[in-house]
């Protein structure tokens, strides 16, 4: 099974619902849904290499791991606030802002790869082991802060979908937990050693990132219709 061309296929739809739902409903709902919709750009950059002659270059897949980086970020951000608006029904800012320094921030990281050395396999390793760090953290973190959220609205029409979003980062914390682990251990250069131990964390992997994307779009489809 080629697992490459179902994910990119499923995160194109689900990149597309988060985006599209971002632009029509509340600024309480930009962050979250626009970060998803970086997941889609981080993911299909890595994907997609092998698929685009010309485009192997470190630096396209230095910003690709960034970019999902920025992405776990940014909705751990809109959690929080989501978080703080479910208490207080407060919140500042406007969309275009939220744009503007998403923008701004993924400019800025390309400024920085362009400006510094090209980099080699060890500097892309280390990029993919922080940025894994990352996400498997800040999954852990929005998992909890979901929950929080959940309690506060589950009495109304998408409290359910606060639950369905419980699901998505349980689903990219094994996802991206079971990279980590193959990283960490390079168990990418020792399968011949370990071969079950690989086998089945990529499988993990595989399956995680799978529905990781379809609950991300079923998320968004049950709250865009419950929020008509």
């Amino acid at each position: 099974m080629n697992w490459s061309l179902v994910q990119i296929g499923l995160w194109l739809l689900a990149g597309v619902v988060s985006f599209y739902f971002s632009l029509g409903n509340a600024r309480v709902w930009t962050s979250i849904s626009l970060g998803f919709f970086l997941v889609l750009i981080g993911e299909m950059i890595p994907q997609a290499i092998p698929f685009l002659p010309g485009m192997d270059i470190p630096q396209v897949e230095a910003m690709g791991l960034i970019i999902g980086t920025i992405s776990i970020m940014v909705m751990t951000h809109g959690f929080q606030e989501y978080y703080v608006f479910s208490r207080t029904l407060e919140l500042e800012g406007n969309k275009l802002y939220v744009y503007l320094a998403t923008i701004g921030v993924i400019v800025g990281s390309l400024v920085f790869i362009l400006i510094n050395p090209t980099p080699d396999f060890d500097t892309l390793r280390i990029i993919k082991v922080v940025s894994l760090s990352n996400w498997v953290f800040l999954s852990l973190i929005n998992i909890d802060m979901i929950r929080k959220i959940y309690i506060n609205v589950k009495d109304s029409p998408i409290g359910k979908g606060f639950l369905i979003f419980m699901l998505v980062f349980v689903c990219i914390f094994l996802w991206k937990g079971s990279e980590l682990y193959i990283r960490v251990y390079d168990l990418d250069f020792l399968a011949k050693e370990y071969p079950f131990r690989y086998d089945f964390s990529l499988l993990v992997s595989n399956v995680g990132n799978v529905l990781a994307s379809i609950s991300v779009g079923g998320a968004f489809l049950y709250l865009a219709r419950q929020l008509r």
